[in-house]
């Protein structure tokens, strides 16, 4: 199987180019030839949102060229530790700075002089990093098996046929902004690459000018398309509305979902991880309003088990513990360096997924949090993400804030408040726990910062505290 189905179309805005059919079939050839001639190991390719970077990657994967996907804002330092460790074959659009040692530079990338190297598994296809801008990331390795998989049940549970057009609203190094360019490429429907964003101008007007008919977004994305008063009666063919990257308010939830069925069109809400290629629910459209809150059921050829806290499984509804997933496009495993990239398959399609949550009597998904996700208030132990749900539901006006841990209390970073609307929130959280105001720090910030994907940068805030 190939990520290329029948009729599949890229559309670059900035150059006014087309490529499809035989001449799309052609390019990815003509690239994926060049990648195969490079020295061995797993080729680096920093994706930004361009034509180039698509072709590399559909290169790579056709090719059978094992691809990291790079963040271009990535770090220098963290660029280089990962170049350390992992000795890519080259990385391809290589930033304007001096070539690391061991590596010259070729049309623009890098390429490394030494030519023994780790040959990746066959298997093999794509590395994701486990994290954002910062840090030490390890690299999710997904088979070529799990990425097809996963783009075809995605596909099939939102009905993409060869007449769907998709926009890149998100960046192509996440895994979800690679997974619609994956599950509309196989089913040989069209991408448009637009660099701009949902928040930029252009990208709106690509709407319109390639008649788009869907919509992906993280909750920040649709937090600002509320701001802006967003009217999909404005966008023709603009029918089609997913959300995945992290849990939506449901009032938001409603409302887009409101929006789009008032002008005859549908809102799916997913839930996934880069770990598993990366989808592992989707709420069904026609019951999005009954099942508000829900991840969904597990798509075609997935299924969910609750891990208790004695290590035992079950299937039984409102018993929360540990979400497990199994599917076929479950990872082969994590690779902290190059040797990593020759090991087989180390999960055997089952994925603890670190994140809290229960199945209903029908089997949909309801997440609850994060295992990791908590801190201590005077020696108790709370969830922050059930403490950011207490401040946005408080009706106090704050609808982005961020908590972190911070010792015996918890940091709460609210966005555009004032000193009294923080003092506010911290009393609500007080009430709401029984605990002292004082174990709660609400901070007025401009701007919650965001990673590449969307989420929050909790890392970045934690270094603040």
């Amino acid at each position: 199987m190939t990520l290329l189905g029948v009729g599949a179309r890229l559309i670059d805005v900035t150059s006014g180019k087309t490529l499809a059919g035989d001449e799309l079939d052609a390019e990815v050839t003509r690239v994926g030839a060049a990648l195969s001639l490079l020295p061995p190991g797993a080729l680096f390719a920093r994706m930004s949102v361009d034509l180039g970077s698509v072709l590399n990657y559909l290169g790579a994967f056709e090719a059978g060229r094992a691809i990291a996907l790079i963040d271009p804002a990535l770090d220098a330092d963290v660029l280089a530790g990962l170049i350390e460790r992992f000795r890519p074959a080259a990385v391809l659009s290589a930033p304007d700075a001096p070539a690391p040692e061991g590596y010259g530079v070729t049309d623009g990338h890098w390429v490394r002089e030494a030519g023994e190297g780790v040959e990746p598994h066959p298997q093999l296809a794509v590395l994701l990093p486990t994290s954002g801008s910062t840090g030490n990331p390890k690299l999710v390795r997904l088979s070529r098996g799990a990425v097809l998989s996963n783009a075809d049940a995605i596909a099939q549970v939102l009905g993409i046929d060869r007449h769907e057009v998709a926009p890149t609203s998100l960046p192509l190094h996440y895994s979800y902004g690679l997974s619609v360019l994956n599950s509309h490429l196989v089913r040989g429907a069209t991408v448009v690459i637009e660099p701009s964003g949902v928040l930029g101008r252009g990208f709106w007007d690509a709407v319109n000018e390639h008649k788009v008919t869907s919509l992906a977004g993280v909750p920040y994305h649709y937090e600002m398309l509320r701001r802006l008063k967003f009217d999909p009666a404005k966008y023709p063919t603009l029918r089609t509305l997913t959300q995945a990257g992290g849990k939506l308010r449901d009032d938001l939830v409603a409302q887009f979902n409101d929006k789009i069925r008032a002008v005859g069109g549908r809102m799916f809400v997913m839930y996934g991880q880069t770990e598993a290629a990366p989808r592992m629910t989707t709420v069904p459209a026609e019951r999005l309003a009954e099942k508000l809150g829900s991840a969904g059921p597990a798509l075609p050829g997935g299924s969910f088990a609750i891990r208790r806290e004695d290590g035992s499984e079950t299937t039984h509804p409102k018993i929360v513990g540990e979400v497990v997933y199994r599917g076929p496009n479950v990872m082969m495993g994590y690779a902290d360096d190059e040797t990593g990239l020759a090991a087989g398959d180390e999960c055997g399609g089952v994925l603890p997924t670190g994140d809290l949550g229960y199945l209903d009597e029908e089997g949909f998904l309801y997440i609850t949090g994060r295992l990791k996700r908590i801190g201590k208030v005077f020696g108790n132990r709370v969830s922050l993400d059930d403490l950011e749900h207490a401040v946005r539901s408080a009706s106090v006006g704050i609808d982005v804030v961020a908590a972190v841990p911070a010792g015996d209390k918890v940091v709460l970073f609210a966005e555009a408040a004032d000193k009294e609307i923080c003092k506010d929130a911290a009393k609500a959280l007080s009430e709401r726990l029984h605990l002292h105001t004082s174990g709660f720090d609400v901070r007025p910030i401009d701007t919650v910062p965001l990673l590449a994907s969307g989420k929050i940068d909790y890392r970045s805030l934690e270094a603040q505290v």
